[in-house]
């Protein structure tokens, strides 16, 4: 039996190999990738990103412990850790953060290593959620290293975006000012019980009214005034504004109300058609990367090292340009 056939058949151990060798990108990984894909497409991803610091393991934990015990779903977690730039180890913490899940057979957590990798991690991360889709799980969640380029990669991966904030860090806005709050579907305050809660909820809120103008009354020179939020097309569903929902992960309070949020965004998704639209524009990236990568790969195939060495160094003595040497390479001669 292939792991992809046991994977199907519910083998953890299976499942557990199998995802070694799609992290490590080995052909048996990709060719059970292929096996696996038509029983992919069920499964809910939610991407959960933010800053360090607000808590972001905590709330998947409590997240996914809501999911077990009120609704009985079948929960993968797949948790990404920066690793570092020098050893290439990772710590790894999450499976720390995250001992509450232990013990339960209905959760896997599986942590993943940067490697200094941010184009690939995204791909990487996409064949995880592909696997643990085919094997059954229902909801999957990918939490994210911070608050940069790579978790905007991996929240395109996701049909639900949390990005989490946390009050007292030094900047109220701060996944705000890592232009991370376009990718918001859900927008989390964590660790509510902190001092400076309602600045950083007055300061999202802010930005979401420059985002998703709507109406609002205000008073000039004695008299009610009125802004108008922008008329949609009365055929179209109505615009999904992100709602901010206060949690303190740690005990567990605010889980259940994030949890209706997220629900309400799945029916938005399914009412609105933006499912659909967003599982296409999802493959169509993962179609793109690996395009990329075969590409990449036969180039270094048809060009010796000694040629790149070559055009590097000329490169360096300032002989030719890289656009140059690119398209030398490219046709398969370096003048």
């Amino acid at each position: 039996m292939t792991y992809s056939q046991a994977v199907l058949s519910g083998d953890r151990l299976a499942l557990t190999r199998l995802l070694t060798q799609v992290e490590n990108n080995v052909p048996e990984g990709r060719e059970a990738l292929i096996e696996l894909f038509p029983y992919t497409g069920k499964a809910h991803l939610i991407g959960v990103t933010g800053s360090p610091g607000t808590g972001k393991s905590s709330l998947v934990n409590q997240l996914a412990l809501y999911y077990r015990k009120s609704h009985e779903k079948r929960v993968a977690i797949i948790a990404v850790d920066p690793s570092s730039p020098f050893t290439g180890g990772a710590v790894l913490g999450d499976r720390v953060r995250m001992r509450d899940l232990s013990g339960d057979t209905g959760v896997f957590i599986r942590s993943m290593a940067t490697r200094g990798s941010l184009g690939g991690l995204a791909q990487s991360t996409a064949n995880m959620a592909q696997v643990f889709d085919a094997a059954g799980y229902d909801v999957i969640i990918i939490e994210t290293v911070g608050a940069g380029q790579s978790e905007v990669d991996v929240a395109r991966l996701a049909h639900t975006t949390l990005v989490v904030e946390a009050p007292g860090l030094g900047d109220d806005i701060q996944a705000i000012k890592a232009g991370i709050l376009e990718i918001a579907d859900i927008l989390v305050i964590n660790k509510a019980d902190r001092a400076g809660v309602e600045n950083t909820e007055r300061a999202l809120k802010s930005m979401l009214d420059l985002a998703h103008p709507t109406e609002h009354v205000f008073q000039h020179h004695g008299q009610s005034m009125r802004t108008v939020a922008p008329v949609q097309d009365s055929f179209s569903a109505p615009m999904w504004i992100p709602p901010i929902q206060k949690t303190v992960a740690t005990e567990g309070k605010g889980i259940a109300e994030l949890a209706e949020s997220i629900g309400r965004h799945v029916a938005h998704l399914t009412h609105s058609g933006d499912w659909s639209l967003r599982e296409k524009n999802r493959l169509e990236v993962e179609l793109d990367a690996l395009i990329r990568e075969t590409l990449v790969n036969q180039f270094m195939e048809e060009v010796s090292q000694q040629q790149y060495d070559d055009a590097v160094q000329r490169i360096i003595q300032r002989k030719i340009s890289p656009w140059e040497a690119a398209k030398s390479l490219m046709n398969g001669r370096l003048k």
